[in-house]
């Protein structure tokens, strides 16, 4: 069965740093694209940035420059690194793998999901 299971979440103030971890298990992601979603209230699921098993990266132009996506395929663990946090980045933020190599900004491309947590970024 396949888990992956998101951590790191917390209330901060605005100019802060969090980061996020997703561990996964049940199978190995190392050659699966992985990426980082967020959800605040009343709006829709979007991407913040995806990584190849290359170590390929991008992101989402609202968090390029501050947020940094890393992987550690002996740890099968997912890291997002958040600097320079903002209070519209307050969100449920969520993990998902791929089957395939290619990151999507399309959260329906994604096959797994964490079930996501909270961070709050307070002005």
């Amino acid at each position: 069965q396949v888990q992956l299971v998101e951590s790191g979440g917390g209330l901060v103030q605005a100019g802060d740093s969090l980061r996020l971890s997703c561990a996964a298990s049940g199978r190995t992601f190392s050659s699966n694209a992985m990426g980082w979603f967020r959800q605040a209230p009343g709006k829709e699921r979007e991407f913040v940035g995806g990584i190849r098993h290359s170590g390929t990266t991008n992101y989402a132009d609202s968090v390029k420059g501050r947020f940094t996506i890393s992987r550690d395929n002996a740890r099968n663990t997912l890291y997002l690194q958040m600097n320079s946090l903002k209070p519209e980045d307050t969100a449920v933020y969520y993990c998902a793998a791929r089957s395939s190599g290619f990151v999507y900004i399309d959260p329906a491309r994604y096959d797994f999901w964490g079930q996501g947590t909270q961070v709050t970024v307070s002005s």
